[in-house]
């Protein structure tokens, strides 16, 4: 990219008129056209005004090089807050091109919870560079952060908070706010603490203002504290503030003393991450597969595909002990795929369903037996409705009422024991301590293809066989 200083001549709404929420095109594709002709103004001025989530969202559509052009290209005016939004990859991108001490400074302005979202993917040579600029009190802070376990709840709490002792009064706490010289920059729960700094109490702001100077803050603090621990699932966290409806949970250690507050920004950003990676898993690739090289990704990807030749292989093997009553019955060959195929996708319906409602603590142990059984009729009715179809399209190309009655028969057996299965595997990995969304599918696949074949061409030996 040979380096261009022609500013921008044309202003572009940020946003798009007909989605108010998404960049405007034609600005994007002014600021991909800066970036590949290498003019360092325009793709500055274009990208500088924007907002920090929007600043991210263009960088990610951006490939390595393009990445750190526009990095450099931003130079001072580079706004923390994006890196804070960046996928791991794309942040390592822009820390390489920003250098050790200028992505310091960029970390240093940050909460301590996106500093670790973002150090933590580093390797620890770099990370101990990065560390190594910051300012010492958030330095240790961030140490101490990610000696936690990774997915913890103390690596997603941050440092920041707002902690009073509970004798104090309402006007005490107000004074004490106005004269903090820093305070967190989103916050919406007070603490009071004993003289242990134990949490005893939590009260939100608008409560604060509610009442008057003299009240004392045991009289309206909730003891309903939803204290976390710090070694915490990062599930778990998401889980409690979805039930309880939280906005702010303070976290503490194994002496019960605290050490951080997880905010509910922080949790939403675990859903997304969560029901992403389970998406994925469930389609045998990586997180930020986009993101990747070519190399990362076949890599990535063949050992799932691999997984799937010797399921297939175990199909073909099912295949090849009807191999007498392909011969004989040659329709068969055509009708087969079909019943296998509907197994599979009524069973994938039901993994689905039933993976969902483990993630969301729906289906447990209590509710699982009569989970499993409902699956088992809902697969034999939509079998026997499928099947009976299947059936009149046999005879119809066919003209055999024995051919109808297998599909119909085939079509069935498959789907009710599609249902059984797609609702047992998902609970029988979780009970294990297996996460069902990894790994339920390709069982299932396995599953479906074996018993569809069996049954068709078992049924097809018995009733158009038979002597």
């Amino acid at each position: 990219m040979s380096e261009q200083t022609t500013p921008p001549e044309t202003q572009y709404a940020p946003l798009d008129s007909d989605n108010r929420f998404s960049l405007n095109p034609e600005l994007t594709a002014a600021i991909f056209d800066a970036v590949a002709r290498g003019d360092v103004a325009a793709a500055h001025d274009l990208v500088a005004p924007l907002p920090a989530p929007d600043q991210a969202e263009l960088f990610e559509q951006l490939d390595h090089d393009e990445r750190q052009f526009l990095t450099t290209a931003l130079a001072g005016d580079f706004d923390s807050e994006t890196l804070a939004e960046l996928s791991p990859e794309a942040a390592e991108d822009v820390i390489e091109a920003l250098g050790t001490e200028k992505s310091a400074e960029v970390l240093a302005d940050m909460e301590t919870d996106d500093a670790v979202n973002i150090l933590q993917d580093l390797a620890p040579a770099e990370q101990m560079e990065l560390l190594e600029g910051m300012p010492i009190d958030m330095r240790e802070d961030i140490e101490e952060s990610l000696t936690y376990e990774a997915e913890s709840a103390g690596r997603l709490m941050r440092k920041a908070l707002v902690a009073v002792p509970e004798f104090w009064t309402v006007g005490d706490t107000i004074d004490f706010m106005r004269a903090a010289d820093e305070l967190p920059e989103y916050f919406y729960v007070i603490y009071t603490v004993n003289a242990g700094f134990v949490p005893t109490g939590r009260i939100m702001l608008g409560t604060i203002l509610a009442h008057k100077r003299e009240v004392p803050l045991e009289q309206i603090r909730q003891t309903n504290l939803y204290a976390i621990a710090t070694d915490t699932d990062q599930e778990e966290v998401a889980y409690l503030f979805r039930k309880y409806a939280l906005v702010e949970a303070p976290v503490i250690n194994h002496e019960g003393m605290l050490v951080g507050t997880i905010t509910v920004d922080d949790v939403v950003d675990v859903l997304v991450e969560e029901d992403e990676e389970d998406y994925l898993h469930a389609g045998g690739v990586a997180g930020q597969d986009f993101q990747s090289s070519v190399w990362q990704t076949t890599r990535s990807r063949f050992s799932w595909l691999f997984i799937n030749l010797l399921t297939a292989v175990l199909a073909s093997l099912v295949i090849s002990l009807f191999e007498t009553t392909i011969e004989q019955v040659v329709a068969l060959a055509m009708m087969m795929p079909m019943v296998a195929s509907m197994g599979g996708n009524s069973g994938t319906q039901t993994v689905t369903v039933a993976v969902r409602a483990i993630a969301t603590r729906q289906l447990n142990d209590g509710n699982s037996g009569s989970y499993i059984r409902k699956e088992m009729i809902i697969g034999l009715l939509n079998g026997a409705g499928l099947g009976l179809i299947m059936a009149v399209g046999a005879f119809t190309l066919f003209h055999s009422l024995k051919l109808a009655l297998v599909m119909w028969l085939a079509a069935t057996a498959t789907m009710m024991m599609a249902g059984l299965w797609g609702a047992l595997i998902p609970i029988f990995l979780h009970r294990r301590g297996y996460d069902p969304a990894i790994s339920s599918t390709i069982f299932l696949t396995t599953v479906t293809d074996c018993v569809g074949f069996f049954s068709f061409l078992g049924l097809a030996t018995v009733i158009l066989l038979a002597v």
